[in-house]
């Protein structure tokens, strides 16, 4: 695994979900932003890949309330909308990274 993949602490604050990547990257993500990204069965088509999950289903103030690692490759989020099956990789987490830096590389050539 790739330092930039790696975690090095996963912090549940109010705003948000706060990542300290490994290569000393910070991605911060709304605790919403990262709900309606949910990648589990429930959320989305397991064939297709379609979303399942209607967003106005959950509620705004939907926030983390606790996580678990999963192996050394993911992190479970329990949301307080009583969501729990979602599995998030590490490297979809810092695909998800909306921090200008990234944002940036993205858009490069």
């Amino acid at each position: 695994m790739s330092t930039s993949t790696e975690p090095a602490s996963i912090e549940i604050e109010e705003q948000g979900i706060r990542i300290e990547w490994r290569d000393g990257h910070r991605s911060v993500y709304p605790h919403r932003f990262l709900r309606l990204r949910c990648p589990c069965a429930h959320c989305v088509d397991e064939w297709t890949s379609a979303p399942r999950l209607d967003p106005e289903t959950v509620p705004q103030d939907v926030s983390a309330v606790d996580h678990m690692t999963i192996g050394n490759y993911a992190v479970e989020f329990l949301w307080s909308d009583a969501h729990y099956t979602g599995i998030y990789t590490y490297e979809t987490l810092r695909n998800l990274c909306t921090c200008m830096e990234c944002v940036s590389a993205a858009h490069s050539p």
